[in-house]
């Protein structure tokens, strides 16, 4: 015989009971204008199943070597059978189908049941939890009924590369350099689709009827150069709308500071310490460009009629291509940091950041401080941000247009001067 205090087993058994209610509080909301005797189960009802199920998990306690247990499980069948049959007949009545209401009440019990016997305050998490799902039926209905294949696809794969591939890889160096350690590497693969995948769920949620500067910070999340081409080809047909497009697409670069640097916090919070001033300073300088041209722009563009095109950063083509240009950064960035130092760093961002800012930017974060040092390494990833911005430059000049051009290059201009400076003039913090 399990023997425990008079007082802890009433506060147990209320805490089943608060889960019970809780439980029964949504329930009995969602059909609060049915009439009495016309529903299954409400607030009352969960409340004393929960309370019930409680009441089982003390006996199962006071018993427990005396088949308890089982006298616990016989309770909690018999209990499913019975709310099953009147689930029933309110399903016939109805003429509905359903299992909602018939898990939710098997569920108060059960966590009842728990409260007394287990952790009360995993119980009461999954109590809330349980609340949640039950109350956001409408959201999920609707989110489900907007998610495309292409997305379902893409979620499945990140799922894979998170729980099935990343596992099972190696966590130690297997080339001659030891510049590769495919745990790690496919850790970083990993973080660069979730950021990117963020993104592109906001453009689907966000929509783009809030105007192009929802649309270029939502799209620059996901690649600022696609979304950079995709506003200057808006407009190249929609000069009249030029500041605010340009305004846009700087958006779009915007958050590609906070986005690196949410991604280095990650693998070398450190590093990532370091450039925070120089990225904060580009993204500011950024955005405060973008709202001077939003504000002197006459009119709102219209985004609904030439939406932005921002492709899906989960197939599998592009993770595997991803994976490949990191592995190639990664590989070359350790061979020439040890052997040509800080200036074949310097050059090496410069090439690779015309395809990509994120593979340099975790080569140097992951290895480039050890081998060059932070200073070095921090101003590697900035001239990849360079390059890469030069040619995102070069693409609103030529698909744009001139005045898109300059007006984006000359906020790419002040941003990168002010990331620069932030760079050189402020003191390193201590121990960096």
């Amino acid at each position: 015989m399990y023997e425990t205090g008079t007082a802890e087993l009433i506060q147990r058994l209320s805490v089943a009971l608060a889960i019970g209610l809780l439980i029964g509080l949504e329930r009995g909301w969602r059909t609060r204008e049915e009439q009495e005797g016309d529903r299954a189960a409400g607030l009352r009802t969960h409340g004393l199943a929960a309370l019930l199920g409680g009441v089982w998990g003390a006996i199962a306690m006071q018993f427990a070597h005396d088949g308890g247990v089982l006298a616990l499980g016989a309770a909690f069948l018999l209990f499913g059978a019975l709310v099953g049959l009147f689930r029933y007949r309110e399903t016939v009545h109805n003429q509905t189908f359903g299992a909602t209401t018939l898990i939710g009440v098997l569920l108060a019990f059960a966590l009842g049941a728990y409260a007394v016997v287990g952790d009360r305050l995993a119980a009461a998490a999954a109590a809330v939890a349980t609340t949640a799902l039950l109350a956001l039926k409408a959201l999920l209905h609707g989110w489900i009924e907007r998610l495309t294949w292409i997305e379902l696809r893409s979620a499945l794969v990140l799922l894979a590369m998170s729980f099935i591939l990343l596992p099972v890889l190696p966590d130690e160096a297997v080339d001659r350099w030891g510049a590769i350690n495919p745990h790690a590497l496919w850790l970083m693969i990993v973080l660069i689709g979730v950021v990117s995948f963020a993104g592109y769920v906001a453009v689907r949620l966000v929509g783009y009827r809030r105007g192009v500067a929802v649309a270029g910070m939502a799209g620059g999340l996901a690649s600022s150069t696609a979304a950079t081409a995709a506003i200057s080809r808006l407009c190249a047909e929609q000069p009249e709308q030029t500041n605010a497009l340009a305004a846009g697409a700087i958006f779009a670069n915007a958050v590609m500071a906070p986005r690196v640097l949410a991604i280095l916090s990650v693998v070398n919070p450190d590093f990532a310490l370091r450039l925070a001033a120089p990225l904060i300073a580009v993204g500011f300088v950024y955005f405060l460009a973008a709202g001077v041209l939003m504000w002197r722009s006459v009119a709102e563009a219209d985004p609904e009629r030439n939406p932005l095109t921002i492709g899906n950063p989960l197939d599998l083509p592009a993770v595997l291509k991803f994976g490949a240009l990191l592995a190639a950064v990664m590989i070359l960035s350790k061979i020439v940091t040890r052997f040509a130092g800080s200036s074949g760093a310097y050059l090496l961002a410069l090439v690779s950041g015309i395809a990509d800012v994120d593979a340099i930017s975790l080569a140097m974060a992951s290895q480039g401080t050890n081998e060059i040092g932070v200073r070095a390494a921090a101003l590697s990833v900035l001239l990849a941000i360079f390059s890469n911005t030069i040619v995102k430059t070069g693409i609103s000049w030529a698909v744009g247009g001139v005045a898109m051009g300059w007006r984006f290059a000359l906020a790419s201009t002040l941003a990168l001067g002010a990331g620069l400076a932030a760079l050189l003039l402020l003191p390193a913090l201590p121990g960096l």
